[in-house]
Order: structure tokens, then C-alpha cells, then sequence
């Protein structure tokens, strides 16, 4: 969990101003494990703080991601989710409920050039799908 100091260092780092609704994303974000949606942040920021607009909540979710504070997770047909990096993870997807979890950092080797091809990797993720424990057990009768 980091405090307000790590937060504000973590985005003057990144080279990101601290404003008060980059800063309300980033707080949430990291108070929040469950890889909310932008739409879910939004609102939760903007009880907070009226002020911040859906534009604003969009666009700082854009700049932190960029900046490689906050991960965003595609998952196909729903809306994106979004965690704070914090500790090296992977994902398990539902197929189901489009539930998302952590999965404890199991190193995965990367290309002894550190690239595929002509592309260049900065970092290694794996996404496991299939159905959550909620879910498997419905599947003989869903």
C-alpha cells in the first residue's frame, strides 16, 4: 500500500504532474484491488470530488498507463479493467462473469535478445482464462 508521499513521488518519477484528480485516481486505484473499469473509477473519484470530470478520469487513466503506473486489462466484448502495477503479477480472466484476478508473478522467460523479431520487449505478462471458482461449478448445469 503506498501512502500519499509514494503516490506523489511515483507520478513526479513518471514525470506526471501530481493534480489533485490525477492524484484521486492513483489513491483509488491502489486502495482498490478488484480492476475496476474506468467508468467504475470515474465514479467512485468523482463522489470524492465532483470536480473531476468523465474526460479528465479517461485521460489520466490514459497518461498512467503510458507512464507505467497503472495496467490496463483488455478483455474482449467487455470494458477494459485496470490495476496499479504494484506487485509483478498475471491475470486469470473469467470466460463466464468476466471476473479478473491476480495470479502470483511466476517468472516467464523472455528471448535471450530480449526481442521477437524486430520487436522490442519491455515487459512480460500472461492472461489465464477460463472459468473462476464461482463459475466452474455452475458449468455442468449452465
Amino acid at each position: 500500500m503506498m501512502d500519499a508521499e509514494a503516490i506523489k513521488r511515483s507520478l513526479e518519477t513518471s514525470g506526471l504532474r501530481c493534480t489533485p484528480q490525477r492524484y484521486a485516481v492513483m489513491q483509488f486505484l491502489m486502495d482498490h484491488s478488484g480492476h475496476p473499469t474506468a467508468a467504475e473509477i470515474y465514479a467512485a473519484v468523482n463522489r470524492a470530488d465532483p470536480r473531476s470530470s468523465r474526460a479528465t478520469t479517461y485521460n489520466n487513466l490514459r497518461d498512467l498507463v503510458q507512464a507505467g503506473l497503472v495496467r490496463e486489462v483488455a478483455i474482449e466484448g467487455r470494458a477494459a479493467r485496470f490495476d496499479a502495477k504494484g506487485k509483478r503479477h498475471h491475470h486469470f480472466i473469467c470466460d463466464r462473469c468476466g471476473n479478473v484476478e491476480d495470479l502470483d508473478w511466476y517468472d516467464v522467460p523472455k528471448p535471450a535478445t530480449g526481442s521477437l523479431g524486430k520487436r522490442v520487449l519491455r515487459e512480460t505478462e500472461l492472461i489465464f482464462r477460463g472459468l473462476c471458482a464461482r463459475c466452474a461449478p455452475r458449468r455442468a448445469s449452465g
